[in-house]
């Protein structure tokens, strides 16, 4: 394993995005379509907040449907914007930032994503799958 290599190299690039103007319910409907479990939001090129599934697992009773199912009752998401269950005080890390620490930084918190972070922008997201991955490659 090398101890060095930076998580650029492990990353997602093509980032799916919400704008905190966005509403509740085209958050759930690209946490479902592309099979992701954390959606940075961003005001232009830069980031405001995460939001993670689970947020919205928390306000509505979306854990009790089918995972195909895409009709989902919305009125609770009416109550909500995004900014409001958004997580605000994000820990970003940079691409040049090694995979060894941005593993420590996920294993002492509560949270399962990064968002990687140059220059101000918004060029990435790594998540604890990411790390797992990488990981498993390692004994091939």
């Amino acid at each position: 394993m090398k101890k060095r290599t930076p998580v650029s190299v492990i990353m997602t690039k093509n980032v799916i995005t919400l704008n905190k103007t966005d509403d509740l319910t085209t958050a759930e409907q690209l946490f479902k379509e592309h099979g992701i479990r954390h959606i940075p939001v961003v005001s232009g090129s830069s980031i405001v907040g995460m939001l993670s599934y689970t947020d919205l697992l928390r306000i509505s009773f979306a854990d009790a449907i089918d995972e195909e199912e895409q009709d989902v009752d919305t009125v609770v998401y009416n109550m909500f914007t995004i900014e409001q269950v958004m997580a605000k005080n994000l820990v970003t890390v940079s691409p040049t930032n090694t995979i060894k620490e941005v593993s420590e930084i996920l294993s002492k918190r509560e949270f399962h994503a990064l968002p990687v972070v140059e220059e101000g922008n918004l060029v990435g997201i790594v998540t604890t799958t990411d790390l797992i991955y990488y990981l498993l490659e390692q004994f091939n």
